[in-house]
């Protein structure tokens, strides 16, 4: 397995890809996520039309911020001027990669013409293509679905008219629309993409383990891959995924220990950068990911008892001294039983 992968005049130093995940990706997982050795994160979907007009949220969502590896910001439109403007946008804000949005399966998103709902109308799909490169210097890349449906698979003639058009990769999700996240993503019908094109592949979906990255990889023939849900709770995922397809071993989880600094690390970025009440709202999703992708408590019952209890907690420092308590056994006197980095004893007796 080769040691990146090379994106227009971009080299990512990695073939483990981390998806654009609206609600998700925002800048204190991405950085996070860099952290632990990712090559590559996305931000969030963003609304081209919206950033535009530097609807506060928006920019927020597209939040560069500094010292992450790389930045990929993620487009979403059906109008060929405001996606033109947006790319603009995106490059001054930092942009190393603008990707656009032509697999997006919500309702509320193909409901107005736009995400995977744009493979029924390919012609302004190209348009948008189109705009996007002419606008910004950067390299342009789109992550789309197999087609609308079964009946509409298009993706591989998608595919070879956005290289034409100037487009530098694709990432295919192996599902239609209509599939949402239903069944199995079709692997091997990725590898009809990667035939047809010279540019990059990148395959996604369903792919949660090693095992499934190397099966992925060989089914589609495929210069990389995209993970998507497999990272929630597990921002670690992808720098893990990396090292053991490079040495062919098991992927490793973090013990506790560095688990728990990982879950205070990120709960901490997500108060700074939101502030108070908002931080601690957008994180509970991810303390309820961390707390059901832990295998402690060993019982799953436990576990979502668990999880109902921190995720109804009030104040940051209440969920890390909870949290503390329940993977690392600290007791309420505040005599750990189990050997604790002085920190995060500190952090759980506060």
């Amino acid at each position: 397995m080769s040691a990146g992968i090379q994106i227009g005049e971009m080299w990512v130093p990695g073939r483990v890809l981390t998806a654009p995940m609206t609600g998700i990706t925002d800048l204190p997982f991405r950085r996070l996520a860099s952290r632990l050795g990712a090559a590559y994160v996305a931000t969030e979907m963003v609304a081209a039309a919206e950033l535009a007009r530097a609807r506060p949220d928006v920019v927020r969502r597209a939040a560069v911020g500094e010292g992450l590896p790389l930045t990929v910001i993620q487009l979403v439109g059906r109008d060929p001027t405001a996606m033109a403007e947006g790319a603009r946008m995106a490059e001054q804000a930092g942009a190393d990669i603008i990707d656009l949005n032509f697999g997006c399966p919500a309702k509320e998103v193909t409901g107005s013409a736009c995400g995977s709902a744009l493979m029924r109308t390919p012609d302004l799909a190209c348009r948008l293509m189109q705009a996007a490169v002419e606008a910004t210097s950067r390299p342009v890349t789109v992550k789309m679905r197999l087609g609308w449906d079964d009946a509409h698979r298009n993706a591989p003639m998608l595919a070879k008219r956005a290289e034409e058009i100037g487009v530098r990769a694709v990432t295919v999700h192996g599902r239609t629309r209509q599939q949402f996240y239903t069944g199995v993503a079709d692997w091997n019908a990725v590898g009809e993409v990667k035939a047809a094109v010279g540019i990059p592949v990148i395959v996604n979906g369903d792919i949660l383990t090693a095992d499934d990255a190397r099966e992925a990889l060989g089914q589609s023939g495929a210069d990389a891959l995209m993970l998507g849900r497999g990272v929630y709770g597990r921002p670690w995922l992808a720098a893990h995924m990396e090292r053991a397809l490079a040495d062919g071993t098991v992927l490793l989880e973090p013990d506790r220990e560095e688990r728990l600094g990982i879950v205070i690390e990120h709960l901490r970025a997500s108060v700074a950068f939101y502030g108070l009440p908002l931080g601690l709202k957008m994180f509970r999703k991810h303390l309820g990911w961390y707390i059901e992708q832990a295998p402690w408590p060993a019982d799953p019952l436990d576990r979502r008892a668990a999880k109902g209890r921190l995720c109804r907690l009030e104040t940051p420092e209440g969920v890390e001294r909870a949290l503390t308590e329940l993977w690392l056994e600290v007791t309420h006197s505040g005599n750990p039983s189990v050997d604790i980095p002085p920190q995060l004893v500190e952090t759980a007796v506060a």
